[in-house]
């Protein structure tokens, strides 16, 4: 009987339609059964697409009722392979659950999360998984509100640095191979290495259980490829000359492009993918094979020839997606997260009407804790030569040891997108909210965001970090992000970045809650009204299974007080 070796994983869902991506053992025609609640079946087939020898498919099923809660299955060809055939599945039906206008919008995001099941071993290495703990939430209490879209801001996987058990797999492989690079042994390597990492982080039950059933997209980061990726022009002249690089970074594109990349689109997205329609038109699989790869290769090369950014409209909310690792420019001196095209593409859709709440999701924290934010620009300026080339150079040593790469370190587009947030905020009919979501950093935290000309009655801009789902920082990092946000060390570094001759854009934060350093989640609830609230949960365990703890629940902006004239024709 052929089985689903991954998924299925919802992925793009509006009001009436969804998408649902899986990956199975033999090629064949995918089916998706959705129940309607008259008791009738809609069915949705999709030939799968092989690549690499694997076989994938993405299922667009449409003409869903809005607002509505639907089991659903997945057929290859005529055998059922979800629910999982086999003996000790204990989880609830999967369900696609279209959105209902007028409704509140729910998102759960975070990122950083290490593989592995619940158990001790695990769990002693890595802590509790937060996304195992959503898991059993939503399984144990029917009256738990389920998000509306799960928001993975990078680090899904980590190629440079895996598991024991696939680092046992890779030795086994490259046993006896005679031209193996001893730097990256225990590195993955090439597409079919990078397909382990994803079966090894998808496929634990409660966590495939979860994907199944609540809506999910996902942005790339540096761990996706190798750590400090793209952080500077020297890092990469340095990796490009490596014998393995150019296999490596194949093999992760290409792997990202299916796995993670093509559910981000909306059904219409999907059917105007120019590289989706090719390779469907490929009867050779070798070709096919090639045909991909080259696509991965000249993204690299050259980052204009493919978007990684992306958007999704939930009702009146607008998710902007914002690539900030394969898009930039590492130009000494003219550092950005984005070249010029990249950049216009994100304002034209941040700076469209028409939203009641933006959500500007970048992998990389825009307001970090105030003494790390000035050490990354006094590095920068550093690193571009300040003060002599021979202090460049240990500019740059420092940039790469310390991971100083976030948007202070790219200090012309931190300017860019402190004037793009007020450029937001003074538009005729501003959104109420403008909640900018990030990870990396392995902590969380919250921080309210002042730019100068907005009034914070009509739009309220905040930072919100959730890092990491599963990997917490070690304890020596924990006292280091503390000391470098004490009052003394950040004038010092602000004294310094200042003598380096750093400019800074007209903004201030201020960081109101946290920072926290355990494995958690945090999820945003966005009213049509304009209320904007934020729940923060952290993941530990109670009675043998992870669970939630609620950490912080807090109203970013409330409902909007009548004016004088509404007060009296209603009677409040």
């Amino acid at each position: 009987m052929p089985v689903a070796l991954l998924g299925p994983v919802l992925r793009h869902v509006d009001a009436t339609s969804a998408t649902v991506w899986v990956e199975v053992d033999e090629p064949g025609l995918v089916h998706v059964d959705v129940r309607l609640p008259d008791g009738t079946v809609r069915t949705a087939a999709s030939p799968t697409l092989t690549l690499h020898a694997h076989h994938f498919a993405l299922v667009v099923v449409e003409d869903l009722p809005a607002g509505a809660s639907l089991p659903y299955g997945v057929r290859l060809d005529e055998a059922p392979v979800w629910p999982p055939p086999r003996a000790g599945w204990a989880w609830p039906e999967s369900r696609i659950r279209t959105a209902s206008p007028g409704a509140e919008v729910r998102i759960a995001f975070g990122s950083c999360r290490r593989a592995g099941d619940d158990g001790e071993e695990s769990t002693r290495l890595v802590g509790v998984d937060a996304l195992s703990a959503m898991a059993h939430r939503l399984h144990d209490d029917a009256l738990a509100p389920h998000p509306d879209l799960l928001l993975f801001v990078g680090d899904q996987v980590y190629a440079d640095d895996p598991n024991p058990g696939i680092v046992d797999r890779l030795r086994e492989r490259h046993a006896g191979r005679a031209d193996e690079d001893p730097e990256v042994r225990d590195e993955i390597g090439d597409f079919e290495e990078y397909t382990w990492l994803y079966h090894e982080t998808w496929g634990p039950d409660p966590v495939r259980w979860l994907l199944s059933t609540v809506p999910t997209c996902m942005l790339l980061d540096d761990h996706d490829l190798r750590d400090d990726w793209n952080t500077s022009d020297v890092w990469r002249a340095e990796v490009s000359r490596r014998p393995w690089w150019r296999e490596r970074v194949t093999g992760a594109f290409g792997s990202y492009w299916i796995y993670q990349h093509l559910g981000n689109l909306s059904p219409a997205e999907l059917a105007r993918d120019r590289l989706l329609a090719v390779l469907r038109e490929i009867e050779d699989d070798a070709e096919r094979d090639e045909v991909l790869d080259e696509f991965a290769r000249t993204a690299d090369a050259d980052p204009s020839s493919a978007r990684w950014s992306f958007t999704r409209e939930l009702g009146t909310t607008r998710l902007v997606a914002v690539d900030s690792r394969c898009a930039r420019r590492l130009t000494p001196g003219e550092r950005r997260m984005t070249d010029a095209a990249e950049w216009e593409w994100i304002r034209e859709r941040a700076l469209a009407p028409g939203a009641r709440h933006l959500l500007l999701a970048t992998t990389l924290p825009a307001f970090l804790l105030h003494g790390i934010h000035h050490a990354e620009t006094f590095d920068a300026a550093v690193a571009d030569g300040r003060f002599g080339r021979r202090a460049a150079g240990w500019g740059e040593r420092l940039r790469q040891a310390a991971d100083l790469e976030h948007w202070a370190a790219f200090h012309p587009s931190f300017v860019d997108l402190v004037a793009l947030l007020g450029q937001v905020g003074r538009a005729p009919e501003p959104p109420a909210s403008v909640l900018v979501l990030s990870g990396d950093v392995h902590c969380s935290y919250t921080a309210r965001v002042d730019v100068p000309g907005l009034d914070p009655d009509r739009t309220v801009v905040h930072q919100l970090v959730m890092s990491p789902f599963r990997n917490p920082l070690e304890r020596g990092m924990q006292i280091a992000n503390r000391v470098l946000d004490r009052g003394p060390v950040r004038a010092l570094v602000r004294g310094l970045a200042l003598l380096a001759g750093v400019r800074e854009a007209d903004v201030a934060w201020e960081v109101e809650h946290g920072p926290w350093f355990d494995n958690g989640v945090m999820t945003v609830v966005l009213g049509p009204d304009g209320t904007a609230g934020v729940e923060v949960e952290h993941a530990g365990r109670c009675q043998g299974l992870p669970r939630l703890r609620r950490t912080l629940t807090r109203t970013l902006r409330g409902a909007p007080r009548p004016s004088v004239t509404t007060a009296l024709r209603t009677g409040v």
